[in-house]
């Protein structure tokens, strides 16, 4: 199977760099279409496929070719790609709020797959929800999962409204607990520790805890209870967070993120 990127960023490389160290591909069969030329001679110092800086010269040899430019550049490619295209080929598209029936009339395709992926993916930690078209077989689903697997987890959404949704709860989720570190960090630091003792502190207490949470079978608030002691320091902290609303807030910033989601897909 021949594989083209379409954006060398990113997630694009992460792409590329994952399909190859899991030897799901070969970087014989492995493709990148990057306009810019200062990125495209870093990728080629990488060693993760060919590269390649026109439409023409690569979209024709690929059975599956994976849109990673950012959404507001949807317009123009499109532009660039329609009538290079093969209505048999495979598109796989991670640009946020992009629709299938977008990309469909834009491109004159059928088979589309949608993704949300997140930037723990680099680290072979992401987590990535993905729909399709009918038009998708199911033999192409399971090759498209097997490939986005290579960089974490991944789950099969039934409707692109659950796209929208991973992407405020595990697209946007990562700013959310790193926003909750620093917040920690900045108390540990005003308790006087200097600030790497915060950050490892911190960094490993939350490791940790979605080490334990991952390990069992218990929910949050169950953990919360074994935790915490009556009239103890956790029960204090989470007495605070009541009465202030956090949990509340955290849920807002979510709902504000599906928000801005929908609005991206309707623009």
């Amino acid at each position: 199977m021949q594989i083209l990127i379409i954006g060398g960023g990113n997630m694009g490389l992460t792409y590329a760099r994952s399909f190859l160290r899991a030897h799901i591909t070969t970087s014989d069969k492995m493709m990148i279409l990057e306009k810019s030329p200062e990125k495209a001679a870093l990728l080629t110092k990488e060693g993760v496929g060919t590269v390649y800086g026109q439409p023409e010269d690569c979209l024709a040899k690929a059975d599956l070719i994976i849109l990673a430019v950012k959404p507001q550049d949807s317009q123009q490619l499109f532009q660039g790609l329609r009538g290079l295209i093969d209505p048999q080929q495979l598109f796989l598209s991670i640009m946020a709020g992009v629709k299938i029936n977008t990309i469909q009339s834009g491109l004159g395709v059928r088979k589309v797959i949608r993704a949300m992926p997140n930037l723990p993916a680099q680290i072979g930690r992401g987590m990535t929800t993905f729909t399709s078209s009918e038009e998708v077989t199911r033999i192409e689903l399971v090759m498209v999962q097997n490939l986005l697997s290579t960089t974490g987890k991944s789950i099969y959404v039934d409707s692109e409204a659950q796209i929208d949704a991973s992407t405020a709860i595990s697209g946007s989720g990562p700013a959310y607990v790193w926003h909750f570190m620093d917040a920690l960090m900045g108390a540990a630091q005003d308790m006087g520790f200097t600030q790497s003792q915060a950050e490892l502190l911190v960094g490993q207490t939350f490791a940790g805890a979605i080490e334990l949470f991952l390990a069992s079978n218990y929910t949050c608030q169950e953990w919360i209870k074994r935790v915490s002691s009556r009239g103890g320091t956790t029960e204090a902290a989470m007495a605070s967070y009541l009465e202030t609303e956090v949990h509340k807030d955290i849920q807002r910033g979510a709902k504000a993120a599906l928000r801005r989601a929908e609005e991206l897909g309707r623009g």
